[in-house]
């Protein structure tokens, strides 16, 4: 019997209150070992910011940050139930604003461990404009 534990993860933009991006992300290497350290004990924080900016290079097992990272913002909230885990994270107006064209998920306010990234096409946030971003995570 082969059994094999998978990561996934699925982000969604929404700006104005309406929903610009629906993606997959990578859940790169860096996360998988922070997931295994969380399973053994308490030595890695927990995931707290998401982090914004403006790279366009694909997404690789191997990053352990943004490629041009514009912002990074405190999760509001964290939820979900059985093998799903949502995080939830707001920019206000002014806040992180660009042409943004990737994302990933940290547990610290800098440096720190990123747990998955994602480029998608160009979300442009004007200095008016409020985001909202739902990160999903799932272990099958």
């Amino acid at each position: 019997m082969k059994d094999g534990l998978k990561m996934k993860g699925r982000l969604q933009i929404a700006l104005n209150n309406k929903v610009v991006r629906d993606i997959d992300n990578l859940v790169v290497t860096a996360g998988k070992d922070f997931v295994a350290s969380r399973m053994k004990g308490t030595s890695s924080s927990v995931m707290s910011h998401m982090g914004v900016g403006t790279g366009t290079t694909a997404a690789a097992a191997g990053q352990t940050t943004l490629v041009t990272e514009v912002d990074r913002n405190a999760i509001d909230s964290t939820g979900g139930s059985g093998a799903n885990v949502i995080y939830t994270a707001t920019w206000a107006a002014g806040d992180g604003t660009g042409a943004l064209t990737e994302a990933g998920m940290f547990n610290g306010a800098s440096g720190s461990t990123m747990l998955c990234r994602t480029v998608f096409s160009v979300v442009n946030k004007g200095a008016s404009d409020s985001m909202t971003i739902t990160w999903t995570v799932t272990v099958s």
